[in-house]
C-alpha cells in the first residue's frame, strides 16, 4: 500500500512540473500574441492554449502517465480522449477569463485563476480518463446481467 501511494505522489509531482510547463508556455505566448501583437482575446487565448497543449500533452503521455507498452489502438484511444476534454477546456477556460475580464480582472489574472480550476480538474479527468491505466470499455448486457446474478 505504502509504495502505491508513494507512486501517487510521484505522479501528482510529475503532474504539477508539466502543469506548469503547460501554463507558463501558454502564459507568455499569451503575453507575446495580446502585448505585443495587440490579437483579439479569443484568438490570443486559444492559440496560446495550443501551444500549452502541446507542450502539456508530450508531457504528461510520455512522463506523468507513461505506460509500460502501448498498444497503436490504444495511443489513438488517448489522443482521441486527449483531444475531446481539451474542446471542453478551451470552453471553460476561455469563459473563466472572459467572465473576470468583464468583471474588471486583468486577462492576465484571470489566466492563473482558471489555472488553479485546471490543477484539480485536469488531474482527475486525466488519471481516470484519458490516459487511465486501465481504460474502461463498455460492457454488453450479458456482462452485466452475468454480474447481477
Amino acid at each position: 500500500m505504502a509504495k502505491r501511494t508513494k507512486s501517487i505522489q510521484k505522479q501528482i509531482v510529475e503532474y504539477l512540473v508539466a502543469g506548469g510547463a503547460f501554463f507558463w508556455s501558454g502564459y507568455i505566448s499569451f503575453a507575446i500574441l495580446d502585448g505585443i501583437f495587440g490579437l483579439p482575446l479569443f484568438v490570443a487565448k486559444q492559440t496560446a492554449n495550443v501551444i500549452g497543449l502541446i507542450v502539456n500533452y508530450i508531457l504528461e503521455d510520455q512522463w506523468v502517465f507513461k505506460k509500460r507498452k502501448s498498444r497503436i489502438d490504444y495511443d489513438r484511444r488517448r489522443t482521441s480522449r486527449y483531444v475531446a476534454i481539451t474542446i471542453v477546456n478551451f470552453a471553460i477556460d476561455y469563459l473563466i477569463v472572459a467572465t473576470l475580464k468583464d468583471a474588471g480582472i486583468t486577462p492576465y489574472i484571470g489566466q492563473f485563476v482558471s489555472a488553479g480550476f485546471f490543477t484539480v480538474w485536469n488531474f482527475i479527468w486525466y488519471k481516470y480518463w484519458v490516459f487511465a491505466q486501465t481504460p474502461s470499455k463498455k460492457k454488453g448486457r450479458r456482462a452485466v446481467k452475468r454480474r447481477a446474478s
